[in-house]
């Protein structure tokens, strides 16, 4: 026998080959280079090796010779550092080209699956889909019939739209998505929720009775450029309407407010009650209060003193369902394009009608800022589902008395909420309602619930620790690149420029278009005090005019304002017509008006425009 054939015998040639195989099965292929993320380019930081090396500096065990197994060629250390490396390395952070983006795939990839583990949309939300973080902001707008949602819509697009009827009885009997489209014409509901391009999707659950109350009204409008707006129908009185609609209408709502900018609730001024419909309405918004703007509309149809008492009793009613601590903001006005019938308000439904229209120019340029504020939201109740889940996972027995137990745990629900409240320090504000989780808990089978799986926690831990900073830092930039973006056209381009601008012609502004200098008609009193205080070649000094300034009782912050705007030749010293002037700025500012940044033309003294 050859020594090639002597048992036992270790040869070169199989020794050989039992490295090369070795070393070939530890180097990570191109294709699994592909497919796992190049080592160091941060896209995956899952460990290559999937065994342990039994000695630094041997890779395995060469072949048995009389029973003790050999050492095969030691390996130098250096050969798989990049292992070692790549095992412990840091995930990288993940990199986003815009904020949707960023939202899209944070969710997808963190939020999600602990939403689907824990069976999250049975209870709560449906999964969000691409057109939810794509969409333009949409504004909501809800109040009982024939307060003027409608003619809201109408006097805000300044266009008539398809499906609108307008009328004192109950006319929108649907829900209407006003958004822009090429043409005009309507989409009707069953084929709007299959659209994936339309956030609306997920409405589906809602069955006929509502798909066939929802459509869409598609317009070429350069409003609906920006935004979105979504007329519902006017809430009724009693319990007998709301059965009749035949879903849950205030479930609709609840769906809407969730994926919406703003929400609109109207009043009329002569109807202030508060049906059950539209409290259960207002209290299906609870966690959506930063959304909620109120509007008093028909405001011009009563008279000032009616209208402090009806803005009072406005006030005490939404007090006692919006069970919070800050009072809501609600703005006074007539919003439709007819005359005032009582114009003494004119002033204060302009102001309030600007305020308006500014908040509601807004939503463009911070819909990004509102999808990620709503995405935290969701995280944080999502995680709070998942301790209820698994707690009451824990609690159910194996085998026997599962309906009993299940009953008992449904009963102290609250009592778990504490627990985990007290175990995890989660705030009682993130807690889903007690009345609506042991409702939706009866119908529930909790043998099919998972236990607490702390590794999804941990990764949306760390979404709401670390990637949704980094998004808020993209946010400001997608800002600061966007300065100019607001809602143009319709009713918000009539009162932007000219004469019917808000405040145009009014305080500095008085006197804008005249050809004579506005100060000169009153120059003459101002002239008579002025000579009274000593001036020296024509001027007063500082001192003396600060005796006659502080009369009008200004803080000195706001007539050291007055005192830069009215110096205009910078010399330290008033003339008679810059004093004139200094008097001018303080009966503007006494009068409630604002004071302007820079001194506008019109109210440069005549001696001094030359100079400019």
């Amino acid at each position: 026998m050859s020594v090639m054939e002597q048992p036992g015998t270790v040869t070169s040639r199989p020794r050989m080959f039992h490295s090369l195989s070795l070393l070939h099965s530890l180097s990570p292929s191109p294709k699994a280079d592909e497919e796992e993320g190049h080592v160091g380019s941060g896209t995956s930081s899952r460990p290559t090796l999937a065994f342990r090396l039994p000695n630094r500096n041997t890779c395995a065990s060469g072949p048995t010779k009389g029973g003790q197994k050999t050492a095969a060629s030691p390996v130098p250390g250096s050969m798989f550092s990049w292992v070692s490396k790549d095992a412990r390395r840091k995930k990288e952070p993940e990199l986003f080209q815009t904020v949707a983006e960023g939202l899209r795939q944070l969710y997808a990839q963190k939020l999600l699956p602990l939403e689907e583990h824990y069976r999250f949309h049975e209870f709560h939300s449906p999964a969000l889909e691409d057109a939810d973080f794509d969409n333009k902001p949409m504004v909501l707008l809800v109040g009982q019939y024939s307060t003027g949602k409608t003619t809201f819509i109408r006097h805000l697009i300044e266009q008539d739209f398809p499906g609108m009827r307008i009328g004192p009885e109950p006319t929108t009997d649907s829900f209407i998505a006003v958004m822009h489209g090429p043409t005009e014409g309507v989409v009707p509901g069953n084929a709007l929720v299959v659209d994936p391009r339309r956030p609306f999707r997920k409405l589906n659950a809602f069955g006929n009775a509502f798909l066939n109350r929802f459509m869409c009204a598609q317009l070429p409008n350069p409003v609906l450029d920006s935004i979105s707006i979504i007329d519902t129908p006017g809430i009724l009185s009693g319990e007998k309407q709301r059965i009749s609609r035949g879903y849950d209408f205030a479930a609709v709502l609840e769906w809407f407010a969730e994926r919406v900018d703003r929400i609109i609730l109207l009043f009329d001024a002569h109807k202030l009650d508060i049906s059950d419909e539209f409290s259960e309405v207002i209290k299906a918004l609870k966690n959506h209060e930063d959304k909620i703007r109120v509007v008093l509309n028909k405001a011009d149809q009563i008279e000032t003193q009616q209208l402090m008492r009806v803005y009072g009793a406005l006030m005490w009613s939404l007090g006692k369902i919006i069970n919070t601590p800050e009072v809501v903001r609600v703005y006074i006005g007539s919003f439709w394009s007819h005359p005032l019938l009582i114009p003494d308000n004119r002033k204060l439904f302009e102001a309030e009608e600007q305020d308006l229209f500014k908040d509601i120019q807004s939503l463009p340029r911070n819909a990004a800022l509102r999808k990620l504020n709503d995405l935290i939201k969701r995280a944080r109740l999502a995680k709070v589902h998942a301790y209820i889940i698994s707690s009451l996972k824990k609690e159910m027995p194996n085998v026997f008395g599962k309906e009993s137990k299940k009953k008992e745990l449904v009963n102290n629900l609250g009592e778990i909420y504490q627990k985990i409240e007290r175990e995890h320090q989660i705030s009682p504000g993130d807690f889903p309602s007690l009345r609506k989780m042991q409702e939706l808990l009866q119908t529930q089978d909790f043998s099919k619930f998972q236990a607490l799986k702390p590794k999804l926690l941990d990764t949306v831990d760390d979404m709401l620790a670390n990637d949704i900073a980094r998004l808020m830092v993209m946010v400001r930039q997608e800002e600061s690149l966007m300065p100019s973006q607001a809602v143009k056209g319709g009713a918000f381009d009539g009162t932007m420029n000219g004469p019917f601008g808000h405040g145009y012609g009014e305080g500095a502004g008085e006197g804008i278009d005249d050809v004579e200098w506005v100060v000169g008609k009153d120059k003459p009193t101002y002239d008579e005090i002025f000579y009274t205080l000593s001036p020296v070649n024509g001027k007063i000094t500082g001192a003396n005019a600060k005796k006659e300034m502080v009369k009008s009782k200004l803080p000195n912050t706001v007539l050291g304002k007055i005192w830069k705007l009215a110096d205009v030749d910078k010399d330290g010293l008033l003339d008679d017509e810059e004093f004139a002037l200094a008097n001018h700025l303080i009966k503007v500012k006494l009068e409630g008006h604002e004071l302007p940044a820079d001194l506008p033309p019109h109210l440069i003294p005549p001696s001094k425009r030359r100079h400019e």
